[in-house]
Parts: structure tokens; sequence; C-alpha cells
């Protein structure tokens, strides 16, 4: 009896074309994401950036393979800057700019998150596994607020070694495969989210968008985060 129903199994299977197709694991979406992103010039979105009790809005910058930008509206008038192997900090309330050495940006930022070498950091150093499914949910559940209603896929990662900046990260994915939200657990367990709003893809941004000139009378700070090694 188990030999037969085996077997009707895969009849059954045979006869559903596509079936098989769209069982997709984790792992492999993610994959299906970051290849979506590896074929993208650039792109441009409005973000907002929550971490415990601060607020943070405005527009952010990319361009392959590691330009970033992000022009604040609030606190307005900050500035980062990062040419992928110098980040910068303009911080306006204390006037003063921050300049760190680093390697391309990785785990340790959330918006350095949604780019192709992020993702590809992210593949090596976290297991990734479903929300709830394959299956889109909306964005934000509906006792939020003015939550999004947007039909989205969301993945966890967890870390695999404690060298990580977040133990824990969320993806929210949209149905074009743009990252719409990061979520990310400290190792404090403190919760950091971006939300990605309004995404415009291959705008053919300039190289002089990611040229960056603190105001002269700004106090300067070097390798704020780590030392001049990017440790």
């Amino acid at each position: 009896m188990k030999s037969l129903l085996s077997v009707l199994f895969y009849i059954l299977i045979a006869l559903m074309p596509g079936f098989a197709q769209d069982i997709i694991t984790a792992p492999v979406f993610f994959d299906q994401v970051a290849q979506n992103y590896s074929s993208i010039d650039d792109y441009i979105a409005d973000i907002r950036l929550v971490a415990t009790n601060e607020t943070m809005e405005g527009t952010l910058f990319f361009k392959s393979p590691n330009l970033m930008r992000i022009d604040f509206t609030r606190p307005e008038e900050q500035v980062l800057v990062s040419d992928g192997s110098i980040l910068q900090v303009y911080v306006p309330r204390y006037n003063v700019t921050l300049a760190q050495r680093l390697d391309p940006l990785g785990s340790s930022s959330p918006g350095g998150l949604a780019t192709p070498e992020g993702l590809a950091l992210l593949r090596r150093n976290y297991s990734i596994a479903f929300k709830t499914g394959p299956d889109p949910i909306a964005l934000d559940p509906p006792e939020i607020a003015n939550g999004s209603s947007e039909p989205v896929v969301k993945l966890i990662l967890r870390w695999r070694n404690t060298n990580e900046g977040f133990r824990e990260i969320e993806l929210a994915i949209a149905a074009d495969q743009m990252i719409r939200r990061i979520t990310g657990v400290t190792l404090n367990n403190k919760t950091v989210e971006l939300t990605l709003n309004n995404i415009r893809v291959n705008q053919n941004i300039p190289d002089a968008r990611f040229e960056y000139d603190s105001p002269s009378s700004s106090n300067n700070f070097n390798n704020f985060l780590f030392g001049t090694d990017g440790r």
C-alpha cells in the first residue's frame, strides 16, 4: 500500500506542470533578490530610520558598485556619504564631520544591506528562513495605525557568529523584489528599522552626487567607528 501511494504521488506531481517549480526555499528566494539588485545600476528611495526613540528621514542614493549617499530632512541638512572606502557623516547639530575608513558597507549598517555587496555578506554570515512562509503578507500588521497593507514576503536572518552587527534581521521584500523594510536586532536587543518608500531604479545618478565637502567651519573627527584598519 505504501509503495502504491508513493507511485500515485509522483503521478499526480507529473500531471501538475509547474507545481515543483512553485516550491521555493528561503535561500533560493534570497538569491533571486540578490540577483535583482546586482542587475540594478542605481536607485533612489525615500527612507525612514527608527532606532529606540529617534526617527530620521531623508533620501537615499545608491550607485553600483559601492556609492551611497543619504541627504536627511530629519535631522535637517545632515548628510551621510560613502564611496565604499571612506564614510563621512556631517552632523550640523554639533557642527562636526565624522569620517571613517572602512571596508564596503556591510551588515553593521542598515542602509548598506540593500546593496549587492550587503546582500552577499548576509548570504555568507546569516541563516535564512521565511518568517511565515513564501506567500506575501502585509508590510504592517492591521493593528498599526496608518500602516501599509502592501504585500511583501518576509525573511528572517539569524547570525552564524557573534561578529555581526545584528543578531537577527528581518527583510520585507515587495513583488518587484526590492527591499521595502529592514529590521535589525542588535547584540543588546535594540531594534533598528529602515523603511524604503518610492523606490526609483536606474535613474542615471551622476558620480558627482557622491562627492561631498563638509562645511569648512565644522570640526573633523577621523576613524570614529573603528581604528584605521577598519576594525
